[in-house]
């Protein structure tokens, strides 16, 4: 086993359950089992895990099991592998949060949301799974798409025991491929089974993959991913955030949508495409992601504008 201790200071702000229970993020566990259930009692020295390797969108070997816990001013992690600098890519620890808020607009609404979640940071998760997560997330609340994404790896991914828990992977394309509509409808996919299932082809198949998303530019990217079965505008703005590393992007999701007409009604303008470009730009475009995330977390649990 390998251990480390990552000291906080010398990344800057940063809270564990923020990140990866806001939302955005549907590959960790609290090794407690309360994930998405108490996102104001802050999970203490609760552990999170997440498996590394089979869930990275190709047929790999998985490389295996990371946990990771925040007390006080420091990362505790522990892992079957040096961990290190998986987790300062999966979530982001060389960002520069104090300077993400500062090009950040001065708002009522943003600055609530700063205050109360400071420290959550995006994450990048692998683009494969990213794409099948929010594929599932179409009217679904976060705990549900959360609890889908733990069936499809109990049900098709590879087991991976690590200080006797056993962990399962997320399926690779070539297996979620194999499933029938019957197979996930099961696991309660519901409509979205055949898009799932369908586009797990076209990446098992070579026919396309999130990952070649990354070298376009922000539109042509979004573009991209929609020819993914089940991906709509707003589903590949969310695998371009937090997957893909396009930090401008804010997906116009329910809680977005609302936030535009109830704060910022001048940027609705009609298409996805224009309203998009405008409410990037009202959160101060090159971070708007980082922007939307924030509110997006801080609306969903019950939050305002401080005025």
């Amino acid at each position: 086993m390998h251990r480390g201790t990552l000291s906080l200071p010398s990344v800057g702000p940063f809270d564990l359950q923020s990140t990866v229970e806001s939302g955005q993020s549907f590959r960790w566990v609290r090794e407690d089992g309360r994930t998405y259930e108490d996102d104001e009692a802050y999970g203490g020295d609760a552990w999170y895990a997440t498996v590394v390797g089979g869930d990275e969108g190709a047929d790999a070997p998985t490389t295996g099991v990371v946990r990771v816990r925040q007390i006080d001013d420091r990362l505790e992690w522990e892992a079957s592998f040096d961990a290190e600098e998986t987790l300062r890519r999966r979530l982001r620890l060389d960002d520069d949060l104090p300077a993400i808020r500062a090009a950040t607009p001065d708002d009522p609404l943003l600055d609530a949301a700063f205050d109360r979640y400071w420290g959550l940071r995006l994450v990048r998760d692998p683009p494969f799974a990213t794409l099948i997560a929010f594929i599932c997330s179409a009217q679904m609340r976060i705990g549900r798409i959360h609890e889908m994404q733990r069936a499809l790896e109990e049900r098709f991914g590879e087991s991976v025991t690590f200080d006797g828990v056993e962990y399962h992977a997320f399926p690779t394309p070539a297996r979620l491929a194999e499933a029938t509509e019957a197979d996930l409808r099961d696991l309660g996919l519901g409509y979205r089974a055949p898009y799932v299932q369908r586009t797990a082809e076209m990446v098992a198949e070579g026919t396309a993959h999130p990952q070649e998303a990354t070298d376009l530019a922000y539109e042509d990217a979004r573009e991209y991913l929609t020819q993914f079965v089940g991906v709509g505008e707003k589903v590949a703005d969310c695998v371009l955030l937090f997957s893909l590393g396009f930090v401008e992007a804010v997906p116009l999701d329910t809680w977005i949508r609302s936030t535009i007409e109830e704060y910022y009604p001048e940027c609705d303008r009609g298409s996805y495409a224009e309203t998009s470009r405008a409410i990037r730009e009202r959160f101060g475009g090159q971070y708007a992601g980082y922007a939307q995330t924030y509110v997006f977390h801080h609306l969903r649990n019950g939050g305002g504008s401080a005025e």
